[in-house]
């Protein structure tokens, strides 16, 4: 297969000075545009910046019994959602392992939009059989652009006015450029910000307009080295990082409930036996039972033991902002295994090390003592961390 490009492509191939690109679905995606992603980072957090999340996978999901399919495919109940609002959900197999998340939007009664970063057409029309719903996959037709920080507000509006009371996951329909975009106050940073559905023709002439209006308050794009730092910080799991879909897992050390990920609050309702949704039986055996193997918590490493850990053995302590591409074991007070931290990083806004854990459900509550595995002079050897709650960051302004 050869591998694609967005409709971004042409504009921001001239904007990534570092060549660095990554493969997304199929699309090329860029890794960082300069040679520091925290130079990107910090576009995020003190003014603004925009990600091309075009590769993402789209689904127009269609009909009398759409709402019906919905409310029995995916975890979180769909029934309350109100048309010009949308809600982050995920979907189970038959024995409660999450396959996915994503992102629904509700446009009409009986028309969704979702969203997702693998592919599911197979598995959503396979739910749908006999079924009176219209499922189509329409990702390579709309572009998505995501315009995130303090700022975004300021450079979207004089665009597109429509969005000057748009609340948090809500989304309406505007015009940027004279072209026709959705735009939602929803994104992946935790922070401030909108994203764009644009029609593919119309990406192009949309980028240009935003960059144009961006200039004054120093916009710029970022890559998913910046996005991965942000993304942490806010707390949100990300497939491939945090889970795997139980669709690939190898066993089931690979696979993960909703509880088991910090997303028990999605089940809200599961009591209410008017809505079977797959996996149901199981998850509820699961709450019932207290059959958890873990729980997801924040870990925030003690800065002054990291520091004199390195200082001890002759080692400039490095703190890196990048995420550590792999998984840090975790021990409990007795040297025992505690767990593991999934996503582990040098925050420049916590200005300590952090990570999205994975412990054992007794050690969960904030407060507790970790230790978090760390190679010096070619041995392994543990600083602490504290057990915190997630997000690590949560601005005001995110839901102003």
């Amino acid at each position: 297969m050869r591998i694609k490009t967005t409709p971004f492509y042409p504009r921001l191939v001239e904007l990534n000075h570092t060549g660095l690109w990554s493969h997304w679905a199929g699309h090329l995606s860029a890794t960082r545009y300069d040679f520091s992603a925290k130079y990107e980072y910090f576009g995020v957090r003190n003014a603004a910046a925009y990600f091309d999340a075009s590769p993402l996978f789209k689904f127009w999901i269609r009909g009398r019994d759409a709402e019906h399919f919905l409310a029995r495919a995916m975890a979180r109940d769909v029934r309350s959602l109100k048309p010009g609002r949308a809600q982050y959900t995920v979907w189970c197999d038959d024995e409660g392992f999450v396959m996915e998340d994503g992102v629904l939007f509700r446009h009409a009664a009986d028309e969704f939009m979702l969203t997702a970063a693998e592919p599911n057409l197979s598995h959503l029309r396979t739910l749908a059989r006999g079924k009176q719903v219209e499922i189509v996959e329409v990702s390579e037709d709309y572009a998505v652009l995501a315009l995130q920080g303090p700022r975004s507000r300021a450079i979207l509006e004089p665009l597109a006015p429509e969005i000057a009371d748009l609340s948090y996951f809500s989304f309406t329909p505007a015009k940027v450029a004279g072209h026709p975009v959705t735009i939602s106050r929803t994104g992946f940073t935790g922070d401030l910000g909108y994203e764009l559905m644009i029609p593919s023709d119309d990406a192009l002439d949309v980028l240009d307009a935003l960059i144009e209006a961006g200039e004054p308050h120093q916009l710029r794009p970022f890559g998913e080295e910046a996005l991965n730092m942000a993304r942490i910080e806010a707390g949100l799991p990300l497939i491939g990082a945090e889970f795997t879909s139980a669709r690939y897992a190898y066993n089931d050390a690979e696979r993960f409930t909703p509880t088991e990920l910090g997303l028990g609050w999605l089940l809200r309702g599961i009591d209410d036996d008017s809505r079977p949704f797959v996996g149901r039986t199981a998850i509820r055996r699961e709450l019932a039972d207290k059959t958890s193997r873990w729980a997801t918590v924040g870990i925030a490493v003690d800065q002054a033991a990291y520091f004199e850990l390195f200082d001890s053995h002759g080692v400039i302590p490095v703190m890196d902002e990048i995420p550590v591409p792999w998984e840090t074991m975790l021990y409990d007070d007795s040297g025992e295994r505690a767990g593991y931290a999934t996503s582990l990083m040098y925050s420049p806004m916590v200005q300590r090390y952090i990570g999205i854990a994975r412990v054992r459900p007794e050690l969960a509550a904030p407060g507790g003592t970790v230790h978090v595995e760390e190679t010096v002079n070619h041995e392994y050897l543990t600083v602490p961390a504290e057990i915190t709650s997630l997000p690590f960051f949560n601005p005001e302004r995110k839901l102003a």
